[in-house]
This record gives C-alpha cells, sequence and structure tokens, in this order.
C-alpha cells in the first residue's frame, strides 16, 4: 500500500508541474488564432480588407529570405547601420489608419503598424544637410520624400496591416506608409534607406514622368517643359 501510495504523490507531482506548461501551450496557441484574424474595425473605423489591393509591383511580388535580411541605413548619417528584421520590430511602435491611394484609381483604408522611420534615422545621425529619403527595394524599386515631411507626418514603416504581419505580395518584411502621397511613394520590401542632399531624386515612376512631390492632392504627371 505504501508503494502504491508513492507512485500516487509522484503522479500527481507530475501532474501539478506540467499543467501551467499545458495552460501555457493552450493559451500561446489561442493567442497565434487571435493574431492570424484580419482586424476590420479600428476605434470605430471600418477598415478595407487587405485583399482589395491590387497587385502592380514592378517585378511581382518578391520573397525576402527574412533569416539573411538586413535593413541598411546610409548615405548622408554619421554612423551607417543595419538592421535584423528582429532589431527593427524590437523599437517602440506605433499605429494608425491611413487611406493608400493608387494612380490606378483605387483607394484601400488599412490599420498599419510600425516604427517611425524619423527614429531609424535618428539612430543613425543624420547630417546637416541631409534634405531627402530614398526608400530601396528587394525589386530594384525605389522613391524618395523630403526628411521634414518624414518627421513632421511621423510616417511608419510598417510590419503589420489589420493586425496581421504583412503578407509576402503586399511588401513584407516592410512597407513605407506614405500617407497623404500617391501610391507610388508608398515603397515595399524595403532594404536600404539613404539620406541625400539632393531634393531632386528621381525613383523608378518618378524617373518615368511621374511627379515628384506625389502629393495625392496634387497631379499625377509632371508638368511637360
Amino acid at each position: 500500500m505504501r508503494e502504491k501510495g508513492k507512485w500516487f504523490v509522484v503522479g500527481m507531482a507530475l501532474t501539478l508541474a506540467f499543467a501551467p506548461a499545458c495552460a501555457r501551450d493552450k493559451q500561446e496557441r489561442k493567442d497565434k488564432k487571435v493574431q492570424s484574424v484580419e482586424i476590420k474595425e479600428y476605434r470605430g473605423e471600418k477598415l478595407d480588407p487587405i485583399k482589395n489591393f491590387e497587385e502592380n509591383s514592378i517585378k511581382g511580388p518578391q520573397h525576402v529570405d527574412i533569416g539573411k535580411y538586413s535593413l541598411k541605413i546610409g548615405g548622408l548619417v554619421d554612423k551607417p547601420v543595419g538592421y535584423s528584421y528582429e532589431q527593427v520590430v524590437s523599437h517602440k511602435t506605433e499605429s494608425k489608419v491611413t487611406i493608400i491611394h493608387c494612380v490606378e484609381g483605387w483607394d484601400v483604408k488599412i490599420l498599419w503598424e510600425g516604427v517611425p522611420v524619423a527614429e531609424l534615422l535618428g539612430e543613425a545621425g543624420a547630417k546637416a544637410a541631409a534634405n531627402t529619403v530614398i526608400f530601396k527595394s528587394a525589386d530594384g524599386y525605389s522613391t524618395s520624400l523630403p526628411l521634414d515631411y518624414i518627421t513632421k507626418k511621423n510616417i511608419l514603416l510598417a510590419y503589420k496591416m489589420n493586425g496581421l504581419t504583412l503578407p509576402e505580395e503586399r511588401g513584407f518584411p516592410f512597407h513605407v506608409v506614405a500617407e497623404d502621397k500617391w501610391g507610388y511613394k508608398w515603397a515595399k520590401w524595403v532594404t536600404a534607406i539613404e539620406l541625400t542632399n539632393d531634393p531632386s531624386y528621381k525613383g523608378y515612376w518618378e524617373s518615368r514622368g511621374y511627379n515628384n512631390d506625389g502629393d495625392h492632392s496634387g497631379p499625377i504627371f509632371e508638368k511637360k517643359k
């Protein structure tokens, strides 16, 4: 009887020891399930589903090997840096609902979550002469935005949309949230950020006639001289 009681005690001890772990596993599975559900409304604002985006990138969706990924920040900075994906998302993040307007005539309202670009630039140390920020993408795409605009508008380098990690076709790992600008200013699959003192820098579409300012309230194309 003593032997039987001994194994009963051991069994109970093991049950109690594993119970918290099982509870954690159950909670983690629950959390993952919650995170896989797209948010449809945020603070009373109805959001558009991610599927409403139309694919119009220059080379199709890109696959970025996150294990080898590094976000390079250079140009007119005091200290060029390279961040891993985990290092970028470990920064303090912010969220905002912003509409992206495409020159093709469609628009989508999305909840974006990301790291303020100005914070990353601040860590690299923008030189006094810098006035323009160039974003470069995995597919060879590039575009630029004024440094003052990025700071004043608190422009985000997003890694989530509607509560979900950016899908590969939507720009994973990072997407520029260039609010109040036409969609061609919203660089996807961002791999490098470069500061320059050349406000006339023209990216992929700008060098093909699109307005370099990219303001949604302004013209889509540059005026012909």
